[in-house]
């Protein structure tokens, strides 16, 4: 839509400086690939290439790719004066989410006040939300997408993001609900059907959680690879959880959540994680040395490989797991080290933040060595996991 001038508006409403038809276009298809979980989210760049001059295409460019010194960013800021105010909000909030050594909870007011101006922008929703989640603040989630509900009732995916926080939350009741009316209004929210299969398996519903999910299976071809196997991994804890045979479980790890590995475009760390998450969970069961071993030993070679390390924290501890269990302790070792020096070059309090996570890194790294008196004591008898949750399965 076009309202003149070089001003279109996007599939929100909101306007955009851009004489491009097909910056446009890429821009909304960007969006579709963010809130479903989509394979094809570097179509943004696409729309950075129609459009050099474009801030808002520039922008989230600069997000996607994850780093401050993107020419994309610079070529945004060059541009601003000529932007939408809409833009310079959502490069506001973005570029101040991508900076070094940013406080998160200014990140995340900024996008409170976003979402204030610009509640149909569902996007910087999920941008919002992801933050909070690491961040382990289930109740600064909520708050953002209680900020959008009015505007966005018969929105598709409005309601799998408000499902999420509340079953964080604990409020089983209310998840159950806004889970299923998202997945009502679209079948395809693949995270309203992720945070239905959650309730189902807080409330030990393993057999209606894999009946569900295996019906909502048939539509996941589209999804990212961590979406495709995160899913996958749920229906295999249902399997394990519920006491079906450990054959089921071996079944989804080899055809649904390795063979991902086999796509062209597939994203092996968002593979790793899954496979790696439920490896830990077989092996905290006792079952991983006897039935899981070889396929243990292929991927804990596959991620000892650093180009796989320090991408994300949750993976990296994970990792560290890993190759401890498999005895490649200098490995390991250097892994745990690069956790604590990436610490150390944060601000105060930020490292604050992350001393908890650190500390059940090097617990977990002892525990896997044996060590449990050891572990112990790193963690004390007061430790509270809570806000560790980057480091959680």
């Amino acid at each position: 839509m076009e309202e003149g001038g070089g001003v279109k508006l996007d599939r929100c409403g909101y306007e955009v400086k851009t004489c491009s038809d097909d910056c446009v276009a890429a821009i909304n298809s960007y969006y579709h690939q963010v809130l479903s979980y989509g394979r094809g989210r570097r179509v943004i760049l696409e729309a950075a290439k129609c459009d050099k001059d474009c801030v808002l295409a520039n922008t989230l460019a600069a997000h996607f790719l994850g780093s401050a010194d993107s020419p994309h960013l610079q070529a945004a800021k060059a541009r601003l004066d000529q932007a939408t105010p809409y833009e310079r909000a959502v490069f506001g909030a973005v570029s101040y989410l991508i900076s070094d050594n940013r406080d998160d909870d200014v990140a995340v007011e900024l996008h409170s006040k976003l979402l204030n101006d610009y509640p149909k922008d569902l996007v910087s929703l999920k941008r919002g939300q992801v933050l909070c989640f690491y961040m382990a603040r289930p109740d600064l989630s909520l708050n953002l997408v209680q900020k959008v509900l009015p505007s966005a009732e018969q929105e598709d995916y409005v309601y799998g993001m408000l499902a999420f926080p509340l079953l964080e939350l604990g409020r089983m009741a209310e998840a159950e609900n806004a889970a299923r009316k998202g997945y009502e209004i679209n079948k395809n929210d693949y995270w309203a059907q992720h945070a239905l299969c959650h309730v189902f398996q807080y409330q030990c519903r393993f057999k209606e959680a894999v009946e569900f999910m295996e019906e909502c299976s048939t539509s996941w071809t589209p999804c990212s690879s961590f979406m495709l196997t995160h899913n996958w991994w749920h229906v295999a804890l249902c399997y394990l959880e519920g006491n079906f045979k450990i054959t089921k479980v071996m079944e989804v790890y080899d055809h649904r959540i390795w063979k991902e590995l086999e796509r062209s475009d597939a994203m092996p760390p968002e593979v790793y994680l899954n496979a790696l998450g439920l490896l830990l969970r077989l092996s905290i069961r006792g079952l991983l040395d006897d039935i899981f071993d070889d396929r243990f030993k292929v991927l804990a070679d596959r991620v000892a490989d650093e180009a796989n390390w320090f991408l994300e924290w949750h993976l990296d501890v994970l990792i560290l797991w890993a190759l401890t269990k498999a005895g490649k302790i200098s490995k390991a070792e250097g892994l745990l080290n690069g956790l604590k020096s990436r610490i150390s070059k944060m601000n105060k309090k930020k490292q604050q933040v992350m001393q908890k996570a650190i500390l059940l890194a090097e617990a977990l790294y002892e525990y896997t060595k044996g060590n449990d008196k050891q572990a112990l004591e790193l963690l004390g008898l007061d430790f509270d996991v809570n806000g560790c949750k980057v480091f959680l399965i």
